[in-house]
């Protein structure tokens, strides 16, 4: 079974989702503080990371940013008690794959992580490395590079992205991206893909306030426009 890191500063949150975890199985290793965290993916080698958004001596978009940076893929889910966009999506930014903002179910957390586990290549049919603009995207080692910035692809954003190319020009409805994506069609999860779609276009997009290629279709979801 899957080895999974807790960072969590919280004893009771820490203590209620270890005792889930290992319940389901799981080998549960445990951080209280951002610098433990760290540490701990090092020598560890988890496979799948939750990591808490506030904690102490370094926090959770920090602990994440720095894995990336030292080209760490595991997978990240963020725990965060804030709802607004811009912390989630400063998360998807950083590197995390996905979110989970608190207070959540533990049937949701564990279909969460059991997907976030199940990792994939390119699509057939979909080229390793593509031209968006002026981003060159690789969907295999999830990295973007737009001139002299590049960004590091979550796990959602790459099936995310996988979709939008697979059915270029045609609408893509919301929807159905949370059940082939996600498959959480019985745990609604407003604002999911949206704010993967910000994080997304801030990565590929030269202003993302203006997309050219990650367009929205109104009451119905996205396309993709080469």
């Amino acid at each position: 079974m899957a080895r999974i890191l807790i960072a969590e500063d919280e004893p009771d949150m820490l203590m209620g989702l270890r005792d889930n975890l290992q319940f389901e199985g799981y080998d549960v290793i445990e951080a209280t503080d951002g610098e433990q965290a760290l540490n701990a993916v090092k020598q560890d080698r988890p496979d799948l990371v939750l990591l808490d958004v506030m904690m102490p001596k370094l926090d959770g978009i920090s602990v994440c940013r720095k894995l990336r940076d030292a080209g760490f893929s595991v997978p990240i889910l963020m725990l965060t008690a804030k709802s607004q966009e811009i912390d989630v999506v400063r998360g998807l930014e950083a590197g995390a794959d996905d979110y989970i903002i608190k207070p959540f179910g533990v049937r949701e957390l564990l279909a969460r992580i059991k997907v976030a586990l199940r990792h994939g290549g390119a699509a057939p049919g979909i080229a390793k490395v593509m031209r968006i603009g002026e981003a060159e995207v690789d969907l295999i080692k999830g990295t973007v590079v737009r001139g002299a910035e590049s960004f590091k692809l979550g796990h959602f954003e790459i099936q995310i992205l996988k979709m939008l190319i697979e059915n270029a020009e045609q609408p893509v409805d919301r929807n159905k991206m949370l059940d082939e994506i996600w498959g959480l069609a019985a745990y609604p999860t407003n604002r999911t893909v949206d704010n993967h779609i910000v994080s997304l276009r801030r990565k590929i997009e030269p202003d993302a306030r203006n997309p050219r290629h990650i367009l929205t279709v109104h009451s119905i979801g996205y396309k993709f426009v080469p």
